[in-house]
């Protein structure tokens, strides 16, 4: 039995969850230690990339719900961990006054639990997905649970910046709590009973005993998911890049408070969601434009809005900053909701039952990316600060960085991802 509209929509709750909590440690947590604390760039940037970086185990994680029959007990635990790694991670900035090496050790931990949750919790979900859903609904379910979980982030945003002014400390420890409450139990009722009612067709018993690095090996010989897998690597790391530089650079350069930088996230979030909206309707609904074409245009409109966010601070234009961010939302998720359909269908191709094992691939290559991306912008904004005639001139140039990257990852889609019709999700073998 495949998964109905009503139970992707269900599992779209989980991944709303996710993004919900992740972007209070991503996006608010490190606003505040780079401008109310007054830490340097690379600090939280170092913290968000142990969080990414341990999600390599991810593979792991996919290889082990596929021989294991029991996704959703991993995606209920996963949760419970990426919520006491949030809670834990607002602790530790709260206590940056008083205690720096208690702080940081504490976040480190916090920020390494944040990374098991979402590799157990998001790994194991995106399996369930592609083992439980027919290939015809696939792309559908891929834009349904994305634009849930964009809309988490955003409504999460949103609603955080609007409490958090005034900012302070007890204020955030209690805003993080009840985000974080709430994700778990949303999760465990969202995903009650599917998996049993969907009878996953268990594992053949040699694949049962087989290594995880033999496993893990197979697909990396099939030539399509180790292609996908650069892409990935690649238009993650552009993607990534304005993560934890975006909310400084709008409080330093444009005088924004912490509740006015949180919403600008928001925005962002917001234009992510109309971007995959958009794709999801005109590329499902009415078959327009292949996937190769919506991801180049993503990545190209993509570098054109980072160009225009960064002269946006070199002018002293503050009213185009909000237009600007909110066009990168939008072509980032036009780029990102084509990869993810791309994604689903290549899942359930080449060998049998390592669906979990794939998406455990690509969502090591986009964590590792993703936490590579954001300590490179990080650390290249602190280095660039010490030389530059003001910060506008520094966050502007990573900016412009970023568009070049994006730019590049438009020529690798047109490499890698084959002309085919919207939704066939065809890949070019062999490249």
């Amino acid at each position: 039995m495949t998964l109905g509209w009503l139970a992707i929509v269900r599992l779209g709750l989980v991944q709303m969850a996710l993004g919900a909590v992740v972007v209070l440690t991503t996006s608010t947590l490190n606003r505040l230690m780079v401008v109310e604390y007054a830490l340097p760039a690379v600090i939280p940037g170092l913290l968000v990339a142990l969080h990414y970086g341990i999600q390599i185990t991810r593979p792991n994680w996919g290889f082990l719900s596929d021989t294991g029959g029991r996704r959703s007990f991993w995606i209920v635990v996963g949760m419970a961990a990426l919520a006491l790694g949030a809670l834990g991670a607002t602790v530790g900035v709260i206590l940056v006054e008083q205690s720096f090496a208690v702080a940081m050790t504490l976040s480190a931990l916090a920020y390494a639990l944040i990374g098991v949750g979402v590799g157990a919790s998001g790994t194991s979900l995106l399996a369930l997905l592609a083992t439980a859903t027919a290939p015809e609904r696939r792309a559908a379910a891929a834009t349904i649970t994305w634009l849930m979980m964009i809309a988490g982030i955003a409504l999460t945003a949103a609603t955080a910046g609007a409490f958090l002014d005034p900012y302070s400390p007890a204020r955030l420890l209690q805003i993080v709590g009840i985000v974080c409450v709430g994700a778990v139990a949303l999760t465990v009722l969202a995903i009650w009973g599917i998996e049993r009612r969907t009878g996953p067709e268990p594992v053949p018993t040699p694949d049962r005993r087989q290594p995880f690095i033999e496993g893990l090996s197979e697909i990396w010989a099939e030539a399509p998911a180790r292609n996908f897998t650069i892409f990935v690597f690649l238009s993650m790391t552009a993607y990534f890049m304005q993560e934890l530089i975006l909310e400084p650079y709008a409080g330093l350069v444009f005088g924004f408070t912490p509740g006015q930088s949180t919403m600008l996230s928001g925005a962002q979030n917001g234009g992510v969601f109309l971007g995959m909206l958009t794709v999801g309707i005109a590329a499902s609904g009415f078959r327009l434009g292949s996937l190769r074409t919506w991801v180049a245009a993503g990545c190209l409109g993509s570098s054109a809005s980072l160009v225009a966010i960064a002269l946006a601070g070199r002018f002293g234009a503050a009213d185009a900053l909000l237009p600007a961010t909110v066009a990168l939302g939008v072509f980032n998720g036009m780029f990102a909701v084509a990869a993810i359909g791309s994604m689903m269908a290549l899942a359930g191709t080449g060998r049998r039952a390592r669906e979990g094992t794939r998406m455990g691939l690509w969502g090591a290559a986009q964590a590792v990316a993703a936490g590579f991306g954001g300590l490179v912008g990080a650390a290249s904004v602190d280095v660039v600060r010490l030389v530059s005639p003001s910060d506008a001139s520094a966050f502007g140039s990573v900016f412009l960085a970023e568009a070049l990257l994006f730019a590049s990852a438009a020529v690798l889609a047109l490499r890698v991802i084959a002309p085919g019709r919207a939704g066939a999700s065809a890949m070019i073998p062999g490249e």
